[in-house]
């Protein structure tokens, strides 16, 4: 997986193609793409034929029809804002990645007990960043988390300098130039 896991809104399925190869571009062989829009099926299959090298997902995933509909396109891994325990047995099942949002030792016992040791940490800012994140991961020595939400270039090393962070998510590199974007966080993620 890559560090770095651009949260991809489709709005049309016409952008696919060129939103993908923006971020291929600028050096980022991921995708989340998420299930806030119509076509989001649409677009994982549609990216998933054409750049098969690329590690696209689906995300915003809350309910199984979705998780079905996205494994059905093809999605190589699934994203939810919070833990939906449907969704984390029917991934096992389907031995597909589940990244569940958790954000309190409850929730993040509920991903253990599903077999699931590396969450979304979402809304990150919201839910007290980075210090937040360093107390939840000394009870849970286990656990690596995928901070979303409030990450962005002024904050990306910090985060990424986190031994208990397995990757960043979020929009901010599908704003104005995403291949410039793209590039500046892998000068960060790579320094």
């Amino acid at each position: 997986m890559d560090k770095v896991i651009p949260v991809v809104v489709i709005k049309d399925v016409n952008d696919t193609i060129p939103t993908l190869k923006a971020l291929k571009e600028g050096g980022i062989n991921c995708a989340e793409i998420t299930f806030r829009t119509a076509c989001a099926a649409e677009a994982i299959a549609l990216g998933v034929k054409e750049f098969p090298d690329m590690n696209i997902g689906a995300g915003t995933v809350i309910n199984l029809a979705q998780a079905k509909k996205a494994v059905e396109a093809g999605a190589k891994f699934l994203v939810s804002p919070g833990l939906s325990v449907e969704v984390a047995k029917f991934a096992k099942k389907k031995n597909i990645s589940y990244f569940p949002g958790c954000v309190t030792p409850t929730e993040i016992m509920q991903a253990l007990e599903l077999g699931i040791d590396i969450v979304k940490f979402f809304p990150a800012n919201v839910y007290g960043g980075l210090k937040a994140l360093k107390a939840l991961a000394a009870p849970f020595t286990q656990v690596k988390f995928i901070p979303t939400g409030g990450v962005d270039l002024s904050n990306l090393e910090e985060f990424i300098a986190f031994e208990k962070v397995y990757a960043v998510g979020g929009s901010f590199m599908m704003k104005g130039d995403i291949v410039e974007n793209c590039k500046q966080i892998n000068a960060i993620v790579n320094k």
